[in-house]
């Protein structure tokens, strides 16, 4: 003989499963949110590119994707397309723009924190390292290359140069990259306000390592552009290694 429960007993079990299951949805969200600050804070995060300064490589708006965890094993090299914070000086005060809804900042505040937005873009640079620690780069031989350690390179692979320009500076210059930092360039020249345009700072226009995120491996948005970020090593590959 079977006793069915009465209504009232049911009640409380009822609440207790669906409570159980609300207590379960909170962990996983908890988790995957944890999960996901420590892979933006330590692996992989997403930055979108607020300026012309790199094209053709990276053009206004993409989303790409940067590697923060490899290059702390395997260093930077010449040719990677980096995103730093600011060495100081470099960035233009903050334009005010109109306050948003409490509830729009805080959402974009909390997917920023754990790397699914990326509302701290306008706070970073992105350039291509052209010198590193150690090396002697120079703008311009007698064909408009620039020089590093002695080794003309080649850059027309990348530049977004105007028909007939062939230097791959307006400005000369003529620096030794100190340690403990590299030498940045972007690769549309002329709009680009690298490492050239701020050598009358305190950080003589050099960027500390310690500023570096990451390097920039892989273009996530729009579709039409999915794919690796160039980092052109043949450019590079006949450069002699900086005197000691």
């Amino acid at each position: 003989m079977t006793t069915e429960a009465s209504p009232a007993a049911e009640t409380p079990r009822r609440r207790r499963g669906f409570l159980v299951f609300l207590r379960d949805i909170v962990v996983i969200i908890v988790i995957a949110a944890l999960v996901s600050f420590v892979v933006k804070s330590f692996v992989v995060r997403s930055f979108y590119i607020p300026s012309g300064s790199m094209e053709r490589t990276l053009l206004i708006n993409d989303r790409i994707l940067v590697d923060e965890l490899t290059p702390r094993w395997t260093h930077y090299d010449r040719g990677d397309v980096v995103v730093f914070k600011d060495p100081g000086g470099w960035l233009p005060p903050a334009p005010q723009t109109p306050s948003r809804p409490a509830f729009v900042e805080a959402v974009d505040n909390v997917l920023t924190f754990i790397g699914l937005s990326a509302a701290d873009s306008q706070d970073h640079l992105v350039k291509r390292i052209i010198g590193l620690p150690g090396d002697h780069v120079v703008c311009c031989n007698a064909v408009g290359q620039i020089t590093i350690n002695g080794t003309p390179i080649d850059e027309s692979s990348y530049l977004d140069l105007p028909p007939g320009d062939t230097r791959a500076s307006d400005d000369d210059f003529d620096v030794t990259v100190p340690a403990g930092s590299i030498w940045v360039m972007g690769d549309n020249r002329d709009r680009s306000q690298d490492s050239r345009a701020h050598q009358n700072l305190p950080g003589g226009g050099f960027v500390p390592l310690d500023n570096v995120v990451g390097r920039a491996f892989f273009t996530t948005w729009p579709f039409d552009r999915l794919g690796i970020v160039d980092t052109h090593d043949d450019v590079f590959a006949g450069v002699a290694e900086p005197k000691k």
